[in-house]
């Protein structure tokens, strides 16, 4: 007990003295330390240096699809390395797992995507959307098509293109300098798109971009009509209709990829994340079989865009493993069945508190809003969204807050195998948690 309390202090000292965290509280970590140090996981739970175990609310990043600890995934990638680590694919250099797995992604996505470009995660994804769209414009003569249109609370990433993209100011106020070309619309207006198009003219527009469902913005689902709407718009005005199913892909939603709800085809598609249920980095941007022709034929010299870790023979076969074992498992239908259950147990507590206001789901990816009057909707002058998540962390349960702008807003989104009793954990330490801040709240 000595040696493991020793040896906690000293990580401890360590994260501080070295390790800089991603979107963190850099003051915070050198006040408190870091606030778990994660030691392993096991189907929707994971323990702590000091023995403690949660559930995994939010499958880590929204990404743990398939659980902690799947073997078959460790095998996978153990069998690759030993075989082919990594090769390049610059030069028109392959390998069979990028092979299989772009075949693979071509088949499972919507319509005709068919062309896949890989990257090492969503933020690259994103980026090489945006060059690819106005690289697509110039070969077809239509150079001035330059422009991207996104949404406001829309989130896309953190490397300048998509920082530039991402509709929330916090991220953007972290640069004293944003791409040039990229124009903001009201998160589920579509007169808002038609009016910034009519505005900059169709002849400067190259793309729209949008997640099915806002993850970062507070898991904010579209209503109906608002997607089909978008590709008909796209579609009158010669944009091409990018939609980052970065969070969304990979059965989050209830299907295989969130824009199959709507059953519209994007002209590119952006994945990451679940493609390898986080078990090693990966990101792919696929586009509809014409558009890969069109490259082809009116692309000359070499394409210039590729990252080192482009196809990946490892992070290829891990997706390919992946994917068979959604296949194998139904693990989109058990994300629609979980799904539904995590709805109904938030309609009841919506039923049974106070501060909980709109509750909103789709799948396994869902929100609850704390308010201090549901008529209203009036929020609390103190946030009280991260005194919930902090009181389910103390009694296991891992869950994300947004509080950008208004926000007051719990998330939720556990990795897909998660059953019925593990559901009911959940939902019960979630309720404890609610009232626990309902009886201490003082506004």
């Amino acid at each position: 007990m000595i040696e493991t309390k020793r040896n906690t202090q000293e990580l401890i000292d360590l994260d501080r003295k070295h390790f800089i965290h991603p979107t963190s509280s850099l003051k915070e970590q050198q006040e408190n330390g870091p606030a778990i140090i994660f030691k392993e996981g096991k189907g929707v739970y994971v323990t702590d240096v000091n023995g403690k175990t949660y559930i995994e609310g939010m499958a880590s990043l929204w990404n743990v699809n398939l659980g902690y600890g799947r073997k078959e995934l460790a095998k996978a990638a153990k069998k690759q390395m030993e075989t082919l680590a990594f090769s390049s694919c610059f030069s028109s250099f392959s390998n069979e797992p990028a092979i299989r797995l772009a075949a693979k992604v071509a088949e499972i996505t919507p319509g005709d995507l068919s062309g896949v470009f890989f990257t090492s995660g969503g933020s690259e994804s994103n980026d090489t959307a945006y060059k690819l769209v106005r690289h697509y414009w110039k070969l077809k003569g239509k150079p001035s098509k330059r422009k991207i249109i996104s949404r406001e609370k829309g989130y896309h990433g953190v490397a300048v293109g998509s920082t530039s993209a991402t509709g929330i100011a916090d991220f953007q106020n972290m640069t004293t300098s944003l791409a040039p070309d990229f124009l903001h619309v009201e998160p589920f207006s579509t007169a808002s798109v038609r009016a910034v198009i009519e505005k900059e003219g169709a002849d400067t527009i190259a793309a729209f971009i949008a997640e099915p469902v806002q993850g970062a913005g507070g898991v904010n689902i579209p209503p109906p009509g608002y997607m089909e709407e978008i590709r008909r718009i796209c579609d009158e005005y010669e944009i091409l209709f990018i939609v980052d199913e970065v969070i969304t892909g990979f059965g989050r939603t209830g299907k295989m990829f969130a824009c199959e709800h709507w059953g519209i085809t994007p002209d590119v598609m952006l994945l990451a994340k679940g493609i390898t249920s986080g078990y090693i980095p990966l990101g792919a941007v696929v586009v509809r079989e014409h558009i890969h022709q069109e490259l082809i034929d009116l692309s000359e010299g070499v394409f210039l865009h590729g990252f080192t870790y482009s196809g990946h023979p490892t992070s290829c076969a891990v997706g390919l493993k992946n994917i068979s074992l959604f296949e194998q498992e139904n693990v989109v239908e058990n994300a629609r069945e979980m799904g539904d259950l995590l709805y109904k147990g938030m309609k009841a507590l919506q039923q049974e508190f106070e501060i909980v206001g709109e509750v909103r789901a789709l799948g396994l990816i869902a929100a609850m809003e704390i308010v201090k009057d549901k008529k209203t909707n009036e929020r609390f002058s103190k946030k009280m969204s991260a005194n919930i998540m902090d009181e389910a962390r103390k009694r296991g349960l891992i869950l994300r807050v947004v509080t950008f702008d208004e926000a007051d807003t719990l998330v939720i989104a556990p990795p897909l195998i998660i059953n019925k009793e593990e559901m009911a954990e959940l939902l019960e330490i979630l309720k404890a948690s609610i009232l626990e801040v309902e009886k201490q709240i003082v506004d």
